[in-house]
């Protein structure tokens, strides 16, 4: 059996056009949702990565800050050591008052200081150079010039005691108290001489004889190790070699 058509071409062409406007409508709207949600996920995605811009900016300028800042407490931790170092060099480490206090106990009546010095000595051999009185505290008169500078760093103290007493056994007396004494060490006489001296006009003018002397010695306040060859030495002489 054929089949007739009675359907005109025209009404045929119609409904294929209607069909392919739909189908572009369609499509064209796919399109327009799809960049509608493409836009709006790129919106999103480049406001949250301005977001984390400036938050890592904001990071950036505080980790700058803090940079700044640790480096400044440096700086300054530097120079608070190189002032601790320097009040370590010249520090005398010992207590003035005190050694005065024990010379004072230890001179008795009959005797007379007319002067105490302190004098810094470096450690050393006795090549060394001479020690230098810019550190020395006296009692009476002070001959510092001013043209030296004070040892600094480790350094030990020599005491100069200048004085007279009423006859040389109150000199020796006071010498042995310095020995005995926990405050000195190495108490050497520099010299002892009689002396003549005179009252004052109102009680007679009337003359008589002293000891005149001059005392050095060292304070103890450190403790000096030989050298390891002079132990050495010292060790092979013990056993006989």
């Amino acid at each position: 059996m054929k089949e007739i058509d009675f359907l005109p071409t025209w009404y045929k062409s119609d409904r294929q056009r209607q069909i392919s406007y739909r189908t572009q409508y369609v499509g064209i709207g796919g399109i327009f949702l799809a960049m509608v949600m493409w836009s709006f996920i790129a919106t999103r995605s480049l406001s949250k990565t301005a977001a984390e811009l400036a938050l890592a900016e904001s990071k950036s300028a505080s980790a700058e800050r803090a940079a700044q800042e640790i480096a400044a407490i440096r700086d300054e931790a530097a120079h608070l050591q190189e002032k601790a170092r320097t009040i370590e060099e010249i520090d005398s480490k010992i207590d003035v008052a005190n050694v005065l206090a024990e010379i004072s106990f230890l001179v008795d009546r009959k005797t007379v200081l007319s002067e105490v010095e302190f004098v810094a000595e470096k450690f050393g051999g006795e090549q060394e150079a001479k020690p230098n009185n810019c550190s020395t505290v006296k009692m009476v008169g002070d001959n510092f010039s001013g043209k030296e500078s004070p040892p600094l760093g480790d350094v030990r103290f020599k005491v100069l005691i200048n004085g007279v007493a009423s006859d040389a056994s109150d000199v020796a007396a006071l010498i042995c108290k310095l020995e005995d004494s926990p405050y000195f060490c190495q108490v050497v006489p520099l010299f002892t001489r009689n002396k003549e001296m005179k009252t004052a006009a109102s009680a007679g003018g009337e003359k008589f004889q002293v000891s005149e002397f001059k005392i050095s010695c060292n304070l103890a306040n450190y403790r000096q190790e030989e050298p390891y060859f002079a132990k050495g030495a010292q060790k092979r002489k013990a056993a006989g070699l």
